[in-house]
């Protein structure tokens, strides 16, 4: 498995703000967030689907991370993404698991970094659910 995603009942919008509070509430800033439909719309493609990423960060993590491995920089900031689903029309909070993404660095020593900072997101998502 490579991702953790659940649905919720929320809006995107909504989704987007619970997430937010949620990360801050656990160290994690949103360094940036890209609604890709309005994105894609400034180069005249059409997108019918709500979806937003958000690129996010503990910069404590992300030093310890970088100061072990410099290719594991690789891999953040972490994603976090909230889209309606197209087919049921239910709104989804999902991340790249953090375990999957650095067990590609062959580094055993990320491995209790990475289960940290999965522990810690899929926990902040649960919350903003």
């Amino acid at each position: 498995m490579f991702e953790h995603t659940v649905e919720t009942d929320k809006s995107v919008d909504e989704a987007v703000r619970a997430l937010e509070q949620s990360l801050a509430n656990h160290k994690f800033g949103v360094l940036w967030k890209l609604d890709i439909p309005t994105k894609l719309m400034e180069k005249g493609i059409q997108l019918d689907q709500e979806y937003v990423v958000l690129e996010v960060c503990n910069p404590d993590v992300a030093k310890k991370v970088l100061s072990r491995n410099q290719k594991a920089g690789y891999f953040l900031p972490c994603k976090v993404v909230v889209y309606k689903e197209k087919e049921t029309g239910k709104t989804h909070i999902g991340l790249t698991l953090p375990t999957a993404l650095l067990a590609l660095t062959g580094d055993e020593g990320l491995k209790p970094v990475a289960e940290d900072v999965e522990a810690t997101m899929i926990r902040a998502i649960e919350e903003a659910k």
